[in-house]
């Protein structure tokens, strides 16, 4: 047997130590990527084989969160994809605009920047405080940065041009109060917001939401887990909701392509039949 098929059997074996020690299944995660982070964890934590991780996860505590903020997938920034958001505030605000009330659910939602990001829109075009935004995630470090509504201001340049091209009315800074090298989102935002914790993988329908993001989040998963999820957002979504996944990902084959029409086929989104 070959050094890489061992080190597939190590790798089986360490998802199975995590899932019955801390109750988080990644068996269906998909496989390049699952390799890649638990290389790149290896590396940190100088080791040089998967099954070295078994015992250090399985007694410390600390290394398994190590180990969850190497999988978690935090790679995330204001007003990413500006066309994204400019067809959100054509396409779905007006409709939201017809409810008394309605609820949001960022899946996903990593450290929050797009949460905020979409609540700032939501402000400007006069509905906020009419939604609900619940922002949620697995990874329990992110969403306490997601709270705290406090970020870098290394790139706040950037974020300003992306806001403006996603359709902002206003300077980015007025949502926001600059200290040193950070920023803090206005309390007005923050309370618009829920962050809280929920696993994709095993936990259950969130609510009738009108409106459910989860933009660069499928493509992590494999085939299998893809569907489980679609199910759970279908179940989460009013008659004629809508859902928007990344641009890389796509409704066209899976198991929701005649339960929702396209919007936008370049941007993901998507609105239910009635």
């Amino acid at each position: 047997m070959e050094l890489s098929e061992i080190a597939e059997i190590e790798i089986d074996v360490l998802l199975e130590a995590i899932r019955r020690r801390y109750d988080y299944d990644f068996s269906h995660y998909a496989r390049s990527s699952l390799k890649r982070r638990i290389n790149g964890l290896l590396v940190k934590e100088k080791l040089d084989m998967p099954y070295q991780l078994i015992p250090r996860i399985l007694y410390d505590e600390e290394v398994f969160n190590r180990f969850l903020s190497e999988l978690s997938v935090t790679v995330t920034e204001m007003y990413r994809d500006p066309e994204f958001f400019s067809n959100l505030i054509e396409s779905i605000f007006p409709v939201l605009d017809t409810y008394p009330y309605f609820k949001i659910w960022h899946a996903g939602c990593a450290t929050g920047e797009e949460a905020y990001s979409l609540a700032v829109l939501l402000k400007e075009a006069g509905l906020l405080n009419r939604a609900k935004i619940y922002a949620t995630d697995y990874n329990n470090k992110s969403i306490d940065i997601a709270n705290q509504g406090i970020y870098s201001a290394e790139n706040i340049e950037l974020s300003n041009k992306c806001y403006l091209k996603a359709g902002g009315k206003h300077s980015f800074s007025k949502y926001y109060t600059e200290h040193y090298d950070a920023i803090k989102f206005n309390d007005e935002l923050r309370n618009a917001i829920t962050f809280a914790y929920h696993n994709l993988v095993k936990d259950g329908v969130f609510g009738e939401m009108n409106l459910i993001i989860c933009r660069n989040v499928f493509i992590y998963f494999d085939k299998e887990l893809q569907n489980n999820v679609l199910r759970l957002f279908n179940e989460s979504t009013v008659s004629k909701g809508f859902l928007c996944l990344g641009s890389k990902e796509s409704l066209r084959f899976s198991i929701l392509k005649d339960k929702f029409n396209t919007l936008s086929e370049a941007n993901s989104i998507y609105r239910k039949k009635d």
